[in-house]
This record gives structure tokens, sequence and C-alpha cells, in this order.
């Protein structure tokens, strides 16, 4: 019998399906720094100096501790096999990683025991999480675009957040520049991306998640653009949000 890889949407949730069996092919590969998730690799260094800054600034840590985390509640929203959440943890943080995908969830434990990690990896949804859970940092890192409802999908997140709590949410702006460079670009042309990772229509503009954000009582604090450059093959921050960027949100007193 062939082992089901990944959990069906339930009724009332906002995890699409189609999306959950995309990533589910590709939980075999997630640690291989060269293989189809090398562009989540290269960017991911950025990802995490972002949200460390930002989670320091607000919780007045020390940047360059080495466990300037240290006790801070995380939640990683679709976090794959825990590419996030690895540093995060070595940082201090007690991070709880959530994904609706089997395989995924198994690939994260998996080489989270070799790295004698203590995560909490979770095969769920933020629809499953118990609500009287609440976090210092809530993630939804490349997830908006997949989910069926962003609306209902931010309301559940800001919901799990602490009085003083922090979102960082990293998106795609939805123009002309994206289709081209994230669509057409990056899994046509590029390859770095299998065929159908993303739908254009999908992507969310930075003033949509604006509204949604403060439609659940969250205002944007941070935003930059993320940018790649071919000449110098990295990616880093930028004032250009028309195709990735990052915001980081708290909630309104």
């Amino acid at each position: 019998m062939q082992q089901n890889t990944s959990l069906s949407a339930q009724p009332g949730s906002t995890v699409d399906a189609a999306e959950i069996a995309k990533f589910s092919k590709l939980s075999a590969e997630w640690w291989d720094p060269k293989g189809k998730m090398a562009p989540l690799h290269r960017i991911n260094p950025l990802r995490l100096g972002y949200i460390r800054d930002a989670a320091c600034r607000k919780f007045e840590r020390n940047v360059r501790s080495l466990n300037c985390l240290g006790s801070l509640r995380v939640l990683d929203i679709g976090c794959g096999a825990g590419l996030l959440c690895e540093p995060l943890s070595r940082l201090g943080a007690q991070v709880i990683g959530i994904d609706p995908s089997v395989s995924n969830i198994a690939a994260a434990k998996l080489h989270a025991d070799k790295s004698h990690l203590a995560i909490d990896y979770r095969c769920s949804t933020v629809e499953e999480i118990d609500p009287r859970e609440r976090f210092d940092i809530v993630l939804a890192m490349e997830v908006v675009e997949h989910v069926t409802d962003v609306g209902v999908f931010l309301k559940r997140c800001a919901s799990m957040l602490k009085p003083n709590g922090l979102m960082v949410v990293s998106t795609l702006n939805r123009n002309w520049k994206s289709f081209a460079l994230a669509i057409v670009g990056a899994e046509y042309v590029l390859r770095w991306l299998p065929r159908g990772t993303h739908e254009w229509n999908k992507f969310v503009t930075p003033d949509e998640l604006t509204k949604y954000l403060l439609d659940n009582r969250l205002v944007i604090t941070e935003q930059t653009g993320v940018v790649y450059s071919p000449f110098a093959d990295k990616w880093s921050l930028s004032s250009d949000m028309d195709v990735n960027y990052m915001v980081v949100a708290e909630a309104m007193v």
C-alpha cells in the first residue's frame, strides 16, 4: 500500500491540497543545497538575518549574542523540512514548525535528530493548532501565496500572537515584473523551481497585504524588497518590492 504523503485539506481550512502535493514531492530534496531547493538555500541566510534583526529590535536583544532569541516562542508556518527552524533553534528560540505535508515533517524530524536539535515539528495547519497557544513570533515565509484564503489565514495567524508579538511575512508581489521574473524566469528559463510551483494570480501585492493585516489589527512596522543579482549570484535586501518582499507586523495597541 502506498503511504499517504500529504494531509488532506479539512473543511474550513485555508490549506490547498494541490499545493501540499507539489511540495510533498520535493520533501526528499529539501536539504540538498544543489538540488531543486537550491534557491531557498541561497535566500535562507538573508531571511534568517531579517527575522533575527527584527526580533532583536522588538524584544531588545543583543543581535551578536549566540542566544539572542533565547526563550522566545516561534511558530514557523509551512516550515517544509525545517530550513528556517534549525538556525532559529540554534539562536535559542523555542521553535514549533508546522506543515500539512507528512513527508516534509518526516524529513524535518529526521534532519533535526541528526543535528541534535529539539524542535517541535507537527504535521498540522494553523486552523488545527490549539487556539489557546500563543507565540512571540509567527512566521509565514513564502506561504500566503499558496493558501486558499489569505484573509482567513492571516486572521488565524494574528490570533496566535502574544499581545507583544511579532509577525513576519514574505511573499511575492503581483505585477508584470513578478510574472516575468518569478514565473517565466525562475520556472521556465533558469529552472530554479519546478514548473507550476507558483500561480501568478495568487501573488499578493503590498497594498493587499497591508489591508489584510490591518483588518486583523496588525500594522506593518518594517518592509523590504528582496532582489537577486545574477552578477554577484546573491540575494540582498532592497527598496525594490516589485517581486519578492518581506514585512514585519505588530499588533495594534
